[in-house]
């Protein structure tokens, strides 16, 4: 089977690798694609948002199945597209329908759907800028830190949280009145502060059944300590040590279950991924957010661990089949660190020569914003720019060997944090 993956980041690479090792695939195409996922199969110039060029390329190279990796072609309806055409809708597809993205591309979608199938989550209110004042009023009912939330996609910066009552509400007016995060922040949802520590669970479903996948826990500020901005993410670990049989229990009876049961119930169509971000307050699992795709730079951790032939996995999931499917899963811990251009996730810098990356050995090198010149010199692309990932038998020796990997690459600027995992051990 030929074998299409859209994306150009991290999470595609570990997926590509993935899906390259598995016998029922022919070829694989990654659009765009990087410099590490050229190794795993062929790079194809294609926009993800131009669907008409998808179709095209897909007819024309016999592509059997699709795997989307980003989430802005499934809000914008890439399911749709091809459910709707006679020549694609036998292709199978990975990932959801325009209505099932919509759990990630709207907060208060994703809240208001929690809410009817009671599933554990924060209090929480929507407001516009029609509304603004009532958003103030309800902010000052509240305790901090205040949680304020763009309802659309904002590339995983669009939540704020703020210690104080006095910047958070410029920060409403900000993303209300002065469009903070576009239009993404049309409509803002403030939901009350949950204190806890967090992690990811991704479960893969074919819309009735569903397999939970290892569990991970990433790191998003730029800063050790959780310290400064948000960024796409600086690191993950897999599995978390507290998300143990008891605790996984808990997520799948008061959250997997009831999620898919909502999407059944509802009828949304829905072949893929869905991401729950969950926040563990004193053993008690609540859900923060939904995305409708792996995370990044969870991918990293969780998909090296995976024994299974994924391409099963994807079969099964477009099959509707997932009940008749077996995971199987390393037992060893998986952590990866991020390293990223200086200045992220502010501006930064492209183009500069990376360096020793041929020097790792025993880790896997994932690439997110790389690319090769004319000459074959890797080059920096992007914010995020690699990731090392290693295992071991327990979290501090797998962290060593990332750690120990990482200084053999360099490049002008290069930065990473110095404490992923720390908090866990």
């Amino acid at each position: 089977m030929n074998i299409l993956l859209l994306g150009s980041g991290g999470r595609e690479h570990a997926m590509a690798a993935k899906i390259a090792e598995s016998p029922q695939c022919d070829k694989l195409y990654i659009a765009p694609g990087n410099a590490g996922t050229s190794r795993c199969g062929t790079n194809v110039a294609l926009d993800n948002n131009d669907f008409e060029a998808i179709r095209k390329f897909v007819l024309d190279n016999g592509v059997g199945m699709v795997v989307v990796g980003p989430e802005a072609p499934l809000v914008a309806g890439l399911q749709d597209f091809f459910a709707r055409d006679e020549a694609l809708n036998k292709i199978a597809f990975i990932g959801p329908s325009r209505q099932g993205a919509t759990l990630e591309g709207s907060k208060d979608f994703a809240k208001a759907f929690m809410q009817r199938h009671g599933i554990p989550t924060a209090a929480y209110r929507s407001f516009t800028r029609e509304t603004l004042p009532e958003g103030i009023a309800f902010l000052r009912t509240l305790k901090p830190p205040y949680v304020l939330k763009a309802d659309g996609l904002a590339a995983g910066k669009g939540v704020l949280i703020i210690d104080d009552l006095e910047t958070a509400e410029n920060e409403l007016h900000n993303m209300l009145e002065n469009a903070k995060f576009g239009a993404a922040s049309d409509k803002v949802v403030i939901e009350e502060f949950l204190h806890g520590i967090e992690l990811s669970v991704f479960v893969l479903t074919d819309g009735e059944h569903y397999i939970i996948l290892p569990s991970a826990k990433d790191y998003k500020r730029i800063g050790e300590g959780d310290t400064g901005l948000n960024t796409g993410g600086m690191g993950s670990v897999s599995p978390v040590p507290f998300a143990d049989k008891a605790f996984m229990q808990k997520v799948e009876e008061r959250i997997v279950r009831p999620t898919v049961n909502g999407i059944r119930e509802e009828k949304i169509s829905y072949k893929g991924f869905i991401f729950l971000g969950l926040m563990n307050c004193g053993g008690d699992p609540y859900i923060i957010e939904y995305n409708v795709r792996m995370g990044d730079p969870e991918t990293e951790s969780v998909f090296p661990r995976i024994s299974s032939d994924v391409v099963e996995l994807f079969n099964h999931t477009w099959n509707g089949t997932l009940d008749r499917a077996t995971l199987k899963t390393n037992p060893q811990t998986a952590a990866c660190v991020m390293m990223v251009a200086g200045g992220y996730p502010g501006s930064y810098p492209k183009g500069n020569i990376i360096q020793g990356v041929e020097n790792v050995k025993g880790s896997l090198v994932f690439h997110a914003g790389t690319k090769r010149d004319a000459e074959g010199r890797l080059l920096t692309n992007g914010g995020r720019v690699l990731c090392v990932t290693s295992f071991a038998d327990n979290l501090e020796a797998a962290l060593a060997k990332s750690y120990s990997a990482v200084k053999e690459i360099s490049w002008e600027g290069c930065h990473y944090r110095r404490d992923i995992g720390r908090d866990l051990m």
